[in-house]
């Protein structure tokens, strides 16, 4: 007679838990940096929505000095992924940059904690429409200078006072091709969303 196994012997294994998903909105113009900012960080292979540019944006998509040189553009949303201690993921979610996608943003924002509005401080118009779109909707967002090449060509209160920014949402420098700097706006996001989670 075969002998029963012991308690001691009897091992179970829990259930994995799924992991705490926090979105965060990476938006801004045309051309600023977005798809290389959740590239830089993204622990997986981001999914991209690039389509080729074509003679047809001429006159119309305006990327500064790097025209000549884009040559693709996000057309739905780019979508990258962070997996943090403790079984929190931050999913990262890219708007495109030009007026004629703004009909996405809803979709693309629902269920967002924060924002990350990216800016050239050489086409500080083209980021408008993202100040005012989160503004507008109560949405918690920072505002982070993208230093192209490395350099800061404005100072942040200049960069403020240009924009309107109120003093309680944050401003600050960037590199999107940085992980150390992506990772300290989306802290900076994470932070002030709790502020405001905790007021409300």
């Amino acid at each position: 007679m075969a002998s029963q196994p012991s308690d001691a012997a009897v091992v179970t294994t829990a259930a994995p838990t799924a992991p705490t998903v926090v979105k965060i909105v990476i938006a801004g113009g045309f051309a600023v940096g977005k798809t290389t900012f959740i590239g830089s960080i993204s622990d997986i292979d981001p999914l991209n929505t690039e389509a080729a540019m074509t003679e047809k944006s001429i006159g119309i998509d305006d990327a500064g000095g790097v025209t000549d040189r884009k040559t693709t553009t996000t057309v739905a949303m780019d979508f990258g992924r962070i997996a943090l201690p403790g079984s929190l993921w931050l999913y990262l979610f890219g708007t495109p940059g030009q007026d004629r996608f703004l009909f996405m943003w809803d979709d693309l924002v629902r269920g967002a904690i924060g924002a990350v509005v990216l800016v050239d401080t050489e086409r500080l118009d083209q980021c408008f429409p993202a100040v005012d779109y989160f503004e507008g909707r109560g949405v918690p967002f920072v505002v982070c200078v993208n230093c192209f090449d490395g350099v800061a060509r404005h100072t942040l209160e200049d960069v403020r006072e240009a924009l309107g920014i109120p003093p309680e949402v944050p401003v600050m420098y960037t590199d999107a091709r940085e992980k150390a700097a992506t990772k300290q706006a989306l802290i900076a996001v994470v932070q002030l969303a709790m502020k405001q989670l905790r007021k409300g």
